[in-house]
């Protein structure tokens, strides 16, 4: 439940954020009238992010045995990297941001067809965020239960709803760098999990060797299937007796992450309305 909730916590607010932006820049330019248009946009990209997320779901549900194991392979490993590259985006990004998406508006409103250009705005800015989540959710549920899996989602994005509005109606600046960071460690982990996972899970089909099945095993310490090995599983990809190949993938997607980490600017994020 907890990964489901920081990832839709995280997804959420960035959509509310990049909303709240737009919704701004139309207040600015006295064309608050065009609301409707963006909220529609906003409406048709929760849409279509919930039919995508209902059709993986399908697809999973559709495969067996060997084909299981890969297809949950594949989507982990594509979840870990679009993660890191929602990370990597968001702290390059953050700062010229509110600039290019007010330019936006403004490039949008002045054309005949603004209503469009609008609902065409917010649906793709939010409907990237809401595919983002979709496939993040899809790797959480492999390894944890459906019903925790939806409910921290749900409790996620009502919270990122929630900050999302204190932040447009507030008339104070408000920084969220410290949240960004915080979150940007535990998605780290999180991603870092996700790859070792799907390398078990290629391990289990046959197309990556193990090498050293077992390089130990805690599990009568820390038993991967109790309680507290489920939520470490869920969210760090625990596992209580690793292959090699899963410890390597591991270890190196840490320092190839600690490496790119030094590269990137720290890039304050402050409160991006009016």
């Amino acid at each position: 439940m907890l990964a489901s909730f920081l990832l839709a916590l995280r997804e959420g607010l960035e959509a509310a954020l990049i909303v709240g932006i737009v919704l701004a820049a139309l207040r600015k330019l006295n064309r608050t009238h065009l609301s409707s248009a963006v909220w529609n946009g906003v409406v048709a990209a929760v849409g279509f992010s919930t039919l995508a997320g209902l059709g993986l779901n399908w697809l999973g549900a559709e495969f067996e045995g060997r084909a299981e194991e890969i297809f949950e392979g594949i989507t982990m490993v594509l979840a870990a990297g679009l993660l890191t590259w929602m990370i990597v985006w968001m702290r390059r990004q953050s700062v010229g941001m509110q600039k290019e998406l007010e330019q936006g508006v403004a490039n949008a409103t002045a054309g005949q067809e603004n209503r469009w250009a609008l609902f065409w705005l917010a649906f793709l800015a939010v409907g990237r965020e809401g595919l983002e989540l979709v496939l993040f959710l899809a790797a959480v549920q492999m390894t944890s239960d459906a019903f925790q899996t939806v409910t921290g989602a749900l409790f996620g994005l009502t919270a990122s709803f929630a900050l999302g509005t204190v932040l447009f109606v507030s008339s104070k600046r408000m920084s969220l760098r410290t949240f960004f960071n915080v979150t940007n460690v535990l998605l780290v982990l999180f991603a870092a999990g996700l790859l070792a996972h799907g390398v078990h899970e290629f391990n289990e089909a046959g197309i990556i060797p193990p090498v050293i099945e077992h390089v130990w095993d805690v599990n009568p310490i820390l038993n991967e299937k109790g309680t507290i090995g489920q939520l470490l599983t869920a969210i760090f990809g625990y596992n209580g007796n690793p292959a090699l190949t899963e410890i390597l993938a591991y270890v190196a997607y840490f320092v190839g992450a600690s490496a790119l980490w030094k590269k990137l600017t720290p890039a304050p994020f402050r409160r991006v309305v009016a």
